[in-house]
């Protein structure tokens, strides 16, 4: 995908000539629309525009571009006519003449827009048009157009409504439209968690070093909970973020690999081979280096730090090294790492309990028992698993199980159900609206009714499954609170030479399982698996630049701190770690920036395939 269209950008600026222009090039508003003269809903869209260009006259600027429906011959061909005309005025006659004629486009029209206008449609003049019409369909691409019509306000794709006050209001540039706008955009950008991460844990470390320190830590140990009879409930700030809010991380990455293992990149037994057997390597790998070098005493139990890859930090600078780097190779890591995170939840859920309680674990699996029910049921309303989400969480945390499994539990047992049939729901929703229009006046003062509301609500209830529902809805959530918190809450270290003193070997271990065995593991883990003939690596990418992949996968971070903490219960064991960790972690960064970006592409190696798919 082009850096335009991840960025819901226009790929090109307007340029008159090129482009056909209603307005004066200084106008403050550019209006951009990817549209198509076969599609009802451009014909819609087309009133509103003509609303907004008589409210702002020249202070619009009115952009078209073609952008014909995928698989109508007729949209097509209208599009290459209006591209005919030898001037402006005459395409902005045929343009108006093709959206106004009539409802649905026919042949009719055509014959009438090029007798009207006299437009030209030799076969020299038909090539040139066609040619205009291709720059512009990829001009759509390159932008990230996936329907029509498609508005671009100042250069920035406009997902809103397409009526004249809601356009009129992005133009605008309101308040509430800047903020959502810049939002938006910040939270599309694929690095932005890792940023805000890096910024929350280098905020946490400035602050325990400061004057500022006692006053921050003891914050995080204030104790809130709630009372109900005699029964009362409370744990420390910090506890409610790395057990409860945690458990909100957990059940988006439950629900991210649920969706990988069902329709996703690992749905294919010899797709998934390749990730699994390179999650599989980076976590034994770094394990099995920690035990060697610490086989016994009271820091044995921390061979589980070295194993987690931080997604978020990973995944971020694999972006940021733009073209540099396959797009294959960014899903191969994005993939193996769902697969490390589903094996480090297993790791906490086995290893790092405390003493477990049999009634409350019993109590744990009556509950899942009922959430199974409810899922083979067919029940997809969100609040009885909600609520008994929140229950199962409290059976586990006092059971002796790290409560935040609750949420890995509650996504695989969140329902799918089969696609909708979106034939029939577009007819229906076409059914409600032309009622609603038989009380035009009425709805135009007071809005849909209540029936047609409710009918409305329940086609796109049907729209979307509850499991993608519930993933897109609390994974901002997960991504810009529920992380950034738990990094606050817990990157701070006192950078200081007592807290390194008597902790070199455990430290030692942490980095060499994160620097060494990540990448050692990943490249291991592939190579086992290519030859023993369960997977393939493939073309796109070269076994250098999987390297370079494995050292990032070294970037541990969030689970590796989140490990430490269960693993190293003293403060001055769980300092050392912390230390251990960012180190490890930055020269993973560093050395696998460097190795990719000293790699060459593919097409450059003589021995390698050139195949692979550029979106």
């Amino acid at each position: 995908m082009s850096d335009a269209a991840a960025q819901n950008r226009l790929d090109r600026p307007v340029l008159r000539g090129r482009d056909h222009v209603l307005g004066p090039d200084d106008a403050p508003f550019t209006l951009v629309e990817y549209g198509s003269y076969g599609c009802p809903y451009c014909r819609a869209a087309n009133e509103e525009v003509v609303r907004l260009r008589d409210r702002y006259g020249d202070r619009l600027r009115y952009v078209f571009r073609q952008r014909p429906i995928t698989g109508s011959d007729l949209a097509r061909r209208a599009a290459e006519i209006a591209e005919t005309a030898p001037g402006d005025d005459a395409f902005w006659r045929a343009h108006v003449e093709l959206m106004s004629r009539s409802r649905d486009l026919t042949e009719d029209d055509l014959r009438a827009v090029v007798a009207d206008v006299a437009l030209p449609v030799d076969a020299k003049t038909l090539a040139r048009a066609k040619a205009r019409v291709d720059e512009d369909v990829a001009s759509a691409r390159q932008s990230g157009v996936r329907m029509t019509p498609t508005f671009f306000v100042n250069g920035r794709r406009y997902d809103g409504a397409w009526d004249d006050v809601s356009l009129s209001e992005a133009m605008l540039g309101s308040l509430g439209h800047r903020v959502h706008s810049a939002a938006v955009d910040f939270a599309s950008w694929a690095p932005a968690t890792g940023v805000l991460l890096l910024v929350m844990s280098v905020l946490a470390i400035a602050i325990v070093n400061s004057p500022l320190s006692e006053d921050f830590i003891a914050a995080w140990r204030t104790e809130f909970g709630f009372a109900g009879g005699t029964s009362v409930f409370r744990m420390p700030l910090l506890e409610w973020i790395d057990d409860a809010l945690l458990a909100i991380f957990f059940l988006v990455v439950g629900l991210e690999i649920k969706r990988e293992f069902t329709v996703g990149r690992l749905a294919r037994l010899r797709s998934a081979a390749f990730p699994v057997a390179a999650a599989l390597g980076g976590m034994a790998v770094p394990a099995a280096l920690y035990a060697l070098v610490i086989p016994s005493g009271p820091w044995a139990h921390g061979w589980g730090v070295p194993m987690p890859t931080d997604t978020a930090f990973a995944v971020a600078l694999i972006v940021m090294l733009g073209r540099r780097v396959p797009v294959e190779l960014r899903v191969f890591l994005t993939a193996a790492s769902i697969v490390d995170d589903l094996g480090t939840i297993a790791v906490v859920a086995l290893f790092y309990s405390s003493r477990l309680e049999p009634s409350y674990l019993l109590a744990a699996a009556a509950i899942v028992g009922a959430l199974v029910l409810l899922n083979r049921s067919g029940i997809y309303r969100a609040m009885p698993y909600g609520l008994l989400g929140i229950a199962l969480w409290f059976c586990l945390h006092a059971g002796g199980v790290h409560a935040t499994l609750a949420g890995v539990v509650l996504a695989l047992l969140v329902p799918t159900r089969p696609p909708p049939n979106l034939r029939a729901l577009r007819a229906q929703a076409e059914t409600v609206l032309a009622a609603e229009m038989h009380r035009e006046k009425e709805a135009l003062r007071y809005g849909p009714s209540e029936p047609a509301l409710r009918a409305l609500d329940a086609i796109h209830d049907r729209l979307e499954s509850p499991a993608n529902r519930t993933l897109r809805v609390i994974e901002p959530w997960s991504s810009f609170v529920v992380l950034p918190l738990f990094a606050l809450a817990n990157a701070g270290v006192v950078i200081a030479a007592d807290v390194v003193q008597g902790h070199a070997q455990p430290m030692l271990a942490i980095a060499l399982g994160l620097i060494v065995g990540k990448p050692l593991g990943v490249l291991g883990g592939c190579a086992l698996a290519v030859r023993i003939g369960i997977a393939a690596k493939p073309d796109a990418y070269t076994w250098r630049q999987l390297a370079g992949a494995g050292a990032l996968a070294g970037v541990g971070f969030t689970m590796s701190l989140f490990i430490a903490g269960q693993a190293f219960p003293d403060a001055a064991d769980f300092a050392a770690a912390k230390i251990a960790v960012f180190a490890a972690s930055i020269v993973s960064a560093l050395i696998g920036v460097a190795v990719l970006w000293r790699s060459p592409s593919v097409r450059e190696e003589p021995h390698e395939s050139a195949a692979g798919t550029r979106l």
